[in-house]
């Protein structure tokens, strides 16, 4: 559904969600290189247990958490990738130490 337009020549770098690698564009934040990865990247609610995707992409709504590298409850709309990034998608509510 998500995809990047094909005449976007920004230079690519490689993060890790979950574990496995992504190109993403450097500028992106972690919600918009989550959406156009082509992955699964649907975070559980803590509430409800619901399935979650970043919604507004600037802020508001809280529904793009991810930990990223080590750190829980990050805003991924809000946070530009970086190489070699680390991000889990948020299954449920925050682990301590997480």
């Amino acid at each position: 559904m998500f995809s990047h337009i094909p005449a976007d020549q920004r230079p690519t770098l490689e993060i890790f969600v979950d574990g496995q690698s992504v190109q993403a564009r450097r500028g992106d934040t972690v919600a918009a290189a989550l959406l156009a990865s082509g992955l699964d990247v649907r975070r559980d609610s803590a509430v409800s247990g619901v399935p979650r995707l970043p919604y507004c992409m600037m802020g508001v709504c809280f529904e793009c958490l991810v930990t990223i590298n080590g750190v829980g409850n990050r805003q991924g709309c809000l946070i530009p990738v970086e190489p070699g990034m680390q991000v889990e998608i948020q299954r449920g509510k925050r682990e301590l130490g997480k």
